[in-house]
């Protein structure tokens, strides 16, 4: 009988640390926080996925090929946006770049290539001359560089970017801004890797939401 009983706790033991982990759970104020008030979102039949970061931070350096390598898996309900943050006067400098770029065309080949200079190559690219010289390297003329960056395109993004960052209440970067709705960054994910899962998570319920709503509706 007591072997019986010994050989039944046993198993049981065993069940308990074989049994599969369900889906991860996260939970609010800890991974990710709430945005209060939420934000409007650039295209809402889409859940957005926007990134803030800044090109002279190593964090969002070393976060750009786990970056890629998520993209490639990014469900057709999800719409994946960048947007330089800007929480100071000296981190406009690389924000403007990053729309210049973009208006220029060239932001497809300059993104990585101005990350790889600030952070593999060790340029100081601190001055609005210093970021001429790196767009010449992308058959950008100079006065093309300088009409464009003081553009007023240029100067309402800038704004914009300003004006997001505020308020998303965000005080470091990268941060990740789901939807309009929910903050995280690694610090709050335990990690750059735990920060996709908490993204992943947060995707996943507001893609049930939506079709929960749809279904109410009908």
């Amino acid at each position: 009988m007591i072997r019986t009983m010994l050989w039944a706790l046993a198993c049981a033991f065993t069940l308990l640390f074989t049994v599969p982990v369900t889906a991860a759970q996260f939970d609010e104020g800890i991974e990710y926080k709430l945005v209060r008030p939420p934000q409007p979102v650039d295209d809402p039949s889409k859940i957005e996925v926007r990134e803030l970061f800044w090109y002279g931070c190593p964090h969002c350096y070393h976060l750009e090929p786990k970056l890629k390598a998520w993209l490639k898996h990014l469900p057709p309900n999800v719409r994946f946006v960048r947007m330089p943050a800007v929480l100071g006067d000296r981190w406009s400098l690389l924000a403007r770049a990053y729309y210049t770029a973009d208006l220029l065309g060239v932001l497809d080949r300059t993104h990585e290539a101005l990350f790889d200079a600030i952070h593999k190559e060790g340029q100081r690219i601190r001055t609005e001359s210093q970021l001429a010289d790196f767009f010449a390297r992308f058959g950008v003329d100079r006065k093309t560089f300088h009409d464009t960056f003081h553009s007023f395109a240029v100067e309402a993004k800038i704004a914009r970017a300003r004006e997001l960052s505020r308020r998303y209440h965000i005080d470091g970067v990268p941060t990740i801004i789901v939807d309009g709705k929910y903050r995280t960054s690694a610090t709050d994910a335990g990690g750059q890797e735990a920060m996709f899962k908490v993204v992943d998570y947060l995707i996943a319920r507001e893609t049930a939401a939506r079709k929960t709503a749809a279904a109410a509706a009908h």
